[in-house]
C-alpha cells in the first residue's frame, strides 16, 4: 500500500508553510496541509485582539528568502502579518495543499507499509510517507485554574478568542494575566474602559520600543533596493542576538548585556510610573531573560490612568460578579479578559498524539524522560517524522530563525536520501544522545542555570526543570550546524 501524500503537514502557519516549501523546492509536490482553523496564518489567523503586533522588528519577522519592504511600522500589527502569510501561499502555490476545519486527533506510524497513517476528529484518516508537525509552540491556550471561575455571570473573553464585537467603553474589565499579549491589549482597553483591573502574578520585563512609521520613501528604497531591507534586518538581528543569545543564553560570558537590558527596562518604568509602589510591584523579581520579556512604549504608562489598577495579591477565587483576593479584597466586574498564556509542556505537547515504532508515544516519552529531539527536529523510534516545534529548536528570537534553519536540516537529510534512492530516515539513539547532552553542558553558562529564575514562572521551564526550549547556540552556529550535521546521524533506508 502507497501512502496518499508524499509528506502531510500538521498546520498552516509560517512553520507549515516553509516546510512545504523546501519540500517542493526538494521535488515533493504530492502535500497535504491540515488545519484546524478556517484559514491560514497560524497564531496571525487566531490572534486579533486590540494591540496586536509583532513583538520584535517586523524586517527580523519574515523569511529572508522573501522580504516584505512594505511593513507599515518597524513592529508590524497583526493585520499585516496575516496579509504577508497570505502573500506567502499564493506565491509558492500553497493553497493547494491546504484542508482547513479539520482537527487532527494523533497520528501513527504504519511499519509495515513505511507511511504515517493521520487520523481525524471527523473520522478519516489520510497516510503520508513523511509527517511533518508544525502546530507551534503557542497553539494550545491555557484556561486559569481558578475557584469559581466557571461561575462568573459576566462577559469571558480568551485573547485567542477576542470577540471582535466587544466594545471595552464603560466596562468595568479585570485581566488575568501579565505576559506579552496583554502587555499590548492593557493599554488599548484603558482607553474607555469604566475601569481596568489587572491581576497579576507574575511581573514581566518591558524595555523601550523603538517603534515608528515606515516612511513610504523608505518603503520604496527597500522594494527597489532590497540589500537595504537585508541590511536593516542585520543590525536588528544583531541586536536581538546580543540580548537574547548573548545575556541570556550566554550570561556567564556576556553578563553585561543582560545587567544593561535590566537596567534599560528598570529606567524605562521609572520614567513612565509615577507611584513607587505600583512602581515596585510592576519590578520583576527574577534575572532579565528567565521569562521572555516584551517591548512596549504604552503599558507601563498606563498604570498612571485613574481608570487602571494594579492587583499583585493572589486572587482567591471568582464570584458571579466579581474577583476575590486571597486578603479577602472583592473587585466587582462585569469583564473577565483571560490574557493567560499558552500550555508548552503539559499532556497536550505535542499538539497530536503521534506514536512511532514500537508504540512509543511522543508525548508520553518526552514527559517521563527528558525533552529531547536531534537538532531540534528528529526523535529516535519516529522515523520520517519532523517535529518543527520540538525541545532545543528554537534559534535567537524571531521564530523565522528556526523555521529557515529548520529547512536546511529537511533539504540536507532529503537530499542525501535522493542521492541513496531510499525512502525513510531514522536519527540514531547515538545521535540523539550526543546532541542532547551538548546542549544541556551549553546550558550551563546560561541565565536559566546561573541566574535566579525560581519566581519567574516562565513557560521555558518544563516540568523537569529544564529550559528545553531554546537552542543554547547563536544564529549562526545553528544555521551551520543544520546545514553540515553528519549524514551518520541518519539510518538511511
Amino acid at each position: 500500500m502507497t501512502a496518499q501524500y508524499d509528506a502531510v503537514i500538521i498546520g498552516a502557519g509560517f512553520g507549515g508553510m516553509g516546510a512545504a516549501i523546501q519540500l517542493q523546492e526538494l521535488g515533493l509536490h504530492n502535500l497535504l496541509i491540515l488545519d484546524r482553523e478556517d484559514d491560514l496564518g497560524g497564531t496571525w489567523h487566531v490572534n486579533h485582539y486590540p494591540g496586536l503586533a509583532v513583538d520584535i522588528p517586523s524586517a527580523v519577522y519574515s523569511y529572508s528568502f522573501e522580504p516584505n519592504p512594505y511593513w507599515s511600522r518597524l513592529f508590524a500589527p497583526g493585520s499585516e502579518l496575516k496579509k504577508y502569510a497570505e502573500h506567502v501561499a499564493d506565491k509558492y502555490g500553497l493553497r493547494k495543499y491546504m484542508r482547513f476545519g479539520v482537527v487532527v486527533n494523533g497520528a501513527r506510524w504504519d511499519a509495515e507499509h513505511d507511511h504515517w497513517v493521520v487520523s481525524t476528529a471527523d473520522g478519516d484518516t489520510v497516510t503520508g510517507t513523511y509527517l511533518l508537525t508544525a502546530t507551534g509552540f503557542l497553539s494550545q491556550p491555557r484556561m486559569p485554574d481558578i475557584e469559581g471561575i466557571d461561575t462568573f455571570a459576566g462577559k469571558v473573553i480568551h485573547t485567542t478568542k477576542w470577540d471582535n464585537d466587544f466594545d471595552p467603553k464603560g466596562r468595568r474589565i479585570g485581566v488575568i494575566g501579565t505576559g506579552a499579549t496583554a502587555v499590548q491589549l492593557i493599554p488599548e482597553l484603558a482607553k474607555s474602559a469604566a475601569e481596568l483591573t489587572v491581576y497579576q502574578r507574575t511581573a514581566i520585563w518591558v524595555v523601550p520600543k523603538m517603534d515608528a512609521h515606515v516612511p513610504g520613501f523608505v518603503r520604496q528604497l527597500f522594494a527597489r533596493v532590497p540589500q537595504t531591507q537585508k541590511a536593516a534586518r542585520k543590525v536588528g538581528g544583531t541586536v536581538l542576538e546580543a540580548i537574547m543569545v548573548g545575556g541570556v543564553l550566554h550570561f556567564r560570558q556576556f553578563k553585561v548585556f543582560n545587567r544593561g537590558a535590566a537596567a534599560a527596562a528598570k529606567a524605562h518604568l521609572y520614567a513612565q510610573v509615577r507611584d513607587p509602589k505600583v512602581r515596585k510591584a510592576l519590578t520583576p523579581d527574577y534575572d532579565f531573560g528567565c521569562k521572555r520579556p516584551t517591548f512596549s512604549n504604552t503599558y507601563f504608562r498606563t498604570f498612571n490612568k485613574p481608570n487602571v489598577k494594579l492587583e499583585s495579591t493572589s486572587i482567591a477565587r471568582v464570584e458571579p460578579d466579581g474577583i476575590v483576593t486571597t486578603d479577602g479584597n472583592k473587585i466587582e466586574i462585569d469583564t473577565l479578559v483571560l490574557a493567560t498564556g499558552f500550555n508548552l509542556w503539559e499532556a497536550n505537547f505535542p499538539a497530536i498524539e503521534v506514536i512511532g515504532r514500537e508504540d512509543r508515544n511522543l508525548g508520553k516519552f518526552w514527559r517521563d524522560n527528558r525533552f529531547q529531539a536531534f537538532e531540534g527536529i528528529t526523535v529516535p523510534k519516529f522515523p520520517n517524522f519532523l517535529s518543527l516545534n520540538s525541545p532545543y529548536s528554537y534559534s535567537g528570537l524571531s521564530y523565522f530563525d528556526t523555521i529557515e534553519s529548520q529547512m536546511r536540516h529537511v533539504k540536507r537529510l532529503f537530499q542525501e536520501m535522493q542521492r541513496q534512492g531510499a525512502t525513510t530516515f531514522e536519527v540514531t539513539e547515538a545521535a540523539n544522545t550526543d546532541f542532547l547532552d551538548r546542549m544541556t553542558r551549553k546550558l550551563d553558562d546560561s541565565v536559566f542555570i546561573l541566574g535566579s529564575c525560581e519566581t519567574s514562572r516562565s513557560y521555558y521551564f518544563n516540568q523537569h526543570g529544564e529550559a528545553t526550549l531554546l537552542r543554547p547556540t547563536s544564529t549562526a552556529s545553528a544555521y551551520e550546524e543544520q546545514g553540515t550535521f553528519p549524514l551518520e546521524a541518519y539510518e538511511i533506508a
